[in-house]
C-alpha cells in the first residue's frame, strides 16, 4: 500500500511538474521581443511617443510582447531600413513612410501628401480617410505594391509644418524665390522648383552647418520644437508658421511581416490598440511641446513670427497638385489611392474646412490678444 501511495505522488509529482512545464514553455513561446531601428536620434520627440507607444504594447500583453528602440544606423544604414525590416535583419523599423517613395511612389500619398493633396485634406481630415475612408487598407497593399514582408503601423501624425526660417522678412514669391532653401526630397521639393524656388534636399543634421556656411540660405524641417532643438534660431531670425509642403506628415512603425504573423490574435490585436491610441496621444503631444517651443523661441532667442505671403498658397498648391496628378497618369496603384482620397475629399473637407473656420478665427482671436 505504501510503494502504491509512493507510485501516486510520484506520478501527481512528475504530472504537475510537466505541465508547469508545458506552461513555462507556452510562455515563453508566446514571447515576442522587436528590435526596432529608427531612423532619427533617439533624443527627438518621435522617439519618445514611439517608447510611449511601446509602453502600451508590453501593459497591453502583460509583457509578452516588448520593443526595444535602437538609435539611427545601429544595424544597418538609415536608407535600408526598411530593407533590414523585410530581410528580417531586424525585426522593426521606424520612418516616415514617404522615405520609400523611391521604391513606389504612392508612399508620398501616406507619408506626407504635399499641400493636403491638393485636395484639401489638413492632419486630421486625413485621419478620418486613413481610419474609415479605406486608407488603412491601401495602406496595407502598399507593402504588397513594394515587395516587401513588412506590416505598417501608423503612428504619429503631424503637421502642418511650418513654411520655415529665412534670413530678412519675405512678402511675396519674389521675395521668396532669392533664396536657397532647403526642403523634403522627392514630390514637396519638386513642386518648390517648379514654382521657382531654389529647392536643396539634405538631412536633418545637414541644416545647421549648411546654413552656417552658406551652402543655403533658408530651411525648413519640421516644427518649433523639432526645429529649436536642431538649433536653426542660432543662425536665422525670422520664422514663417503656415507652410503647405507637408501639411500631413506620419512617423509608422514596420514590423517584419514573419514576426507580426507568429504574433497571436490578441498579440496583434494590442498592436493595432497602441497604434490606434498613438494617433491621438501623439498630436496632442505636439501641439503643447510647439507651443512651449515657439514661445521659447520668441521669448528668449529673439526670432520674429511672420505670417506667410498670400501669394505662396495658390503657387504651391497648384504644382503640388499637378504633380500628383501626373504621378497618378503613370502609376495604377498611385491612381488608386489618390482617387480615394479625392472620393473622400468631396465629401468630408467641405463639412472639415467650414467646421475648422471657426476654430482658427477663435485662435487667432486668442492669439491677437496676447499681443497686445
Amino acid at each position: 500500500m505504501k510503494m502504491m501511495k509512493a507510485l501516486f505522488a510520484g506520478a501527481a509529482a512528475l504530472t504537475v511538474s510537466t505541465v508547469m512545464g508545458a506552461a513555462t514553455d507556452v510562455a515563453e513561446a508566446g514571447k515576442v521581443n522587436i528590435r526596432v531601428q529608427s531612423v532619427i536620434s533617439a533624443k527627438a520627440d518621435e522617439v519618445v511617443m514611439l517608447k510611449n507607444f511601446a509602453q502600451d504594447v508590453s501593459d497591453l500583453t502583460n509583457g509578452e510582447v516588448t520593443i526595444e528602440v535602437l538609435p539611427a544606423g545601429a544595424v544597418v544604414g538609415v536608407k535600408e531600413t526598411l530593407d533590414a525590416v523585410d530581410k528580417g535583419l531586424v525585426e522593426g523599423g521606424f520612418a516616415w513612410t514617404h522615405y520609400w517613395s523611391g521604391k513606389h511612389p504612392a508612399a508620398a500619398l501616406f507619408g506626407s501628401p504635399p499641400a493636403g493633396g491638393g485636395i484639401g485634406m489638413d492632419n486630421i481630415a486625413f485621419m478620418s480617410w486613413f481610419q474609415f475612408g479605406g486608407g488603412k487598407e491601401l495602406y496595407d497593399q502598399l507593402w504588397k505594391e513594394m515587395g516587401v514582408n513588412v506590416k505598417g503601423f501608423m503612428l504619429q501624425p503631424v503637421g502642418p509644418e511650418a513654411l520655415g526660417w529665412f534670413k530678412e522678412p519675405i512678402k511675396s514669391m519674389a521675395d521668396f524665390r532669392k533664396y536657397r532653401f532647403r526642403t523634403p526630397p522627392g514630390i514637396p521639393g519638386q513642386a518648390y522648383k517648379d514654382i521657382g524656388v531654389a529647392s536643396v534636399a539634405m538631412g536633418g543634421g545637414d541644416i545647421l552647418p549648411a546654413l552656417e556656411k552658406g551652402t543655403i540660405d533658408a530651411a525648413e524641417w519640421c516644427c518649433p520644437k523639432p526645429d529649436s532643438v536642431f538649433g536653426f534660431q542660432k543662425v536665422l531670425k525670422h520664422y514663417y508658421l503656415q507652410g503647405l509642403h507637408q501639411v500631413v506628415v506620419n512617423a509608422d512603425l514596420y514590423i517584419n511581416g514573419d514576426v507580426y504573423k507568429s504574433m497571436t490574435p490578441l498579440q496583434q490585436k494590442a498592436m493595432e490598440v497602441a497604434a490606434n491610441a498613438s494617433l491621438m496621444k501623439s498630436m496632442s503631444y505636439r501641439i503643447y511641446e510647439n507651443g512651449k517651443a515657439l514661445k521659447d523661441l520668441t521669448d528668449n532667442h529673439g526670432v520674429q513670427l511672420h505670417d506667410t505671403p498670400a501669394d505662396y498658397f495658390p503657387a504651391y498648391m497648384n504644382a503640388a497638385k499637378a504633380l500628383l496628378e501626373k504621378n497618378a497618369s503613370e502609376n495604377a496603384f498611385f491612381k488608386k489611392v489618390y482617387d480615394s482620397q479625392k472620393e473622400f475629399a468631396k465629401i468630408a473637407v467641405p463639412f472639415w474646412a467650414g467646421a475648422q473656420a471657426s476654430n482658427a478665427a477663435l485662435g487667432k482671436a486668442y492669439a491677437d490678444s496676447l499681443k497686445k
